[in-house]
């Protein structure tokens, strides 16, 4: 691929810190060091991505003391925001719609407006354009199920029920499976659809326009449709995200960096302590607490533990599988993308693939470690409402796709050419790019293991056991925690692992 400007492009990821496997995300504070630590903590949390400062909010807000521990010497682990690619330009770099983070119960319950977090909401929140015409999710049941035609009542059929309690869902699906329901009978509607796969569930629609974009949104489950569970991730996304009324596809004004730097505003202001530039590799390596809460992967988590996690859930640590890849290219544009259809240029998120038969194909390539010239892509466009993200006319565009687990193989032309099939002429307004291939996510953030975004392959029995079918699946020792997206209820910039992790741990803080 030609670009207009020599002086940006393909840039390789963070370099990786020494070669320990301490936390690798990133956290904003003052700079200190572990030794310098002399004061007291009810809990000590390491790692400052949503679910790690998600636990320390929520402990704090509890009225414990808390210190935050980040290798890196900025905030966010997953929820970043950097200049990318050409001065002017601020682009996510890893997570960038957040419909998971508009439906959390623990940002909800903060005051995160307080602290300078403000959600944007496109006209549009989501649309999957086909080769003949387009179909779109409105937060209105009615509009989506006008722009489905024949499948129309399908679609209400499913969407109705659900989002008529969509609170009540949310609570449900948004915790440890093996607990007691608050709202029993809306979980269990969700769940009689949601254990279907993807593909068996499709059958209830006609339309080549409901398949896809039913397609699309199972396919953010980074596996095969087929596989069980997918249907679940796709009525997650178009029934409590999108059409709930209330929550839609939003973006953080100003980049996903808002969501940690408001949540780091409200920890600091209610007590609690950040420590960037700190890598750990031990829990001996951190001031003493009763309890510690660990936002890494699973792996990870069995080597700063040690000891002192129990021997089944080191071995069950040890065991957990990752997915596959992503490949992502953010690109700075001189003006809007030239969509083919208009509907598309009012659309925060699109999902770029064709048909349902080709999005599924395009996964299970993926999920069997092998790579396609046609990929689906999903892209989301935040400038059309956040002005603040790119010069005056200019814009900037998010794109990626799953490739396999650690792939080496450069995926910017096929993801070109996707979005040039719906929208002729996009290459032309390229003024910069920046890629990060697998190798790249895993440098920036050693938890996204081979370039895995979702904190572990999806499956049933992972998906379930997350990572253990236990009670309490936080707690893998005595007073030690697991609170990344590798627990229930997984990935996604939500902070609800850490807000569960973090009630088990207060429980525990309260029996002493």
């Amino acid at each position: 691929m030609t670009q207009a400007s020599s002086t940006t492009g393909r840039r390789r990821g963070e370099p990786r810190e020494g070669t320990s496997p301490g936390v690798g995300l990133n956290s904003g504070a003052a700079h200190a060091t572990i030794g310098a630590v002399t004061e007291s903590y009810d809990a000590v949390v390491v790692g400052s991505g949503p679910n790690g400062l998600g636990a320390a909010a929520e402990l704090v807000r509890r009225g414990h003391r808390v210190l935050v521990v980040e290798g890196r010497d900025e905030i966010g682990g997953g929820s970043r925001t950097a200049a990318l690619t050409v001065d002017g330009y601020r682009h996510d770099v890893c997570a960038s719609v957040h419909p998971l983070g508009a439906a959390s119960p623990l940002f909800r319950q903060l005051p995160l407006a307080d602290h300078g977090l403000e959600w944007v909401h496109p006209p549009v929140p989501l649309a999957h354009p086909l080769d003949h015409t387009t179909v779109a999710l409105h937060r209105s049941i009615d509009a989506t199920a006008v722009g489905l035609g024949a499948d129309g009542e399908a679609y209400r059929s499913v969407a109705v029920p659900l989002t008529s309690r969509v609170d009540d869902l949310v609570d449900g699906i948004m915790g440890p499976l093996l607990r007691v329901p608050r709202h029993p009978f809306t979980l269990a509607r969700f769940g009689v659809a949601g254990v279907r796969s993807a593909t068996a569930f499709s059958g209830r629609f006609t339309t080549d326009e409901a398949k896809a974009l039913w397609a699309g949104l199972a396919a953010h489950s980074l596996a095969r449709l087929d596989a069980r569970l997918t249907s679940a991730v796709g009525l997650a996304l178009a029934v409590t995200a999108v059409t709930g009324h209330g929550f839609g596809f939003p973006f953080a004004r100003g980049g996903s960096q808002a969501i940690v730097d408001a949540v780091a505003g409200y920890i600091t202001a209610n007590g609690g302590s950040i420590q960037t530039s700190t890598w750990v590799s031990s829990l001996d390596e951190l001031p003493g607490a009763p309890v510690y809460l660990l936002d890494v992967a699973p792996g990870a988590a069995a080597s700063i533990a040690g000891d002192r996690a129990s021997p089944r859930s080191r071995r069950r640590l040890r065991r957990w599988k990752h997915g596959p890849g992503s490949f992502k290219v953010d690109f700075a544009l001189s003006g809007p993308v030239p969509w083919r259809d208009e509907v598309l240029a009012t659309a925060g998120t699109i999902h770029l693939g064709g048909s349902a038969v080709d999005v599924e194909a395009a996964e299970k390539a993926a999920a069997r470690g092998r790579h396609t010239d046609n990929p689906f892509v999903l892209v989301s466009q935040p400038s059309i409402v956040d002005a603040t993200r790119a010069p005056d006319g200019a814009h900037v565009l998010w794109a990626y796709c799953h490739v396999p687990s650690g792939s080496g193989r450069d995926m910017t032309e096929p993801i070109v050419r996707q979005i040039e099939r719906f929208a002729p002429g996009f290459r032309s307004r390229i003024v910069g790019h920046h890629t990060m291939a697998p190798d790249d996510y895993e440098a920036y953030n050693p938890n996204l293991v081979g370039g895995d975004i979702a904190g572990g392959r999806f499956g049933v029995r992972q998906t379930i056991a997350r990572p253990r079918l236990v009670a309490d699946p936080y707690r893998i020792g005595d007073g030690v925690y697991l609170c990344s997206a590798s627990t229930p209820p997984g990935a996604g910039v939500h902070g609800m692992c850490g807000f569960h992790a973090a009630a088990a741990a207060a429980r525990a803080l309260e029996l002493r």
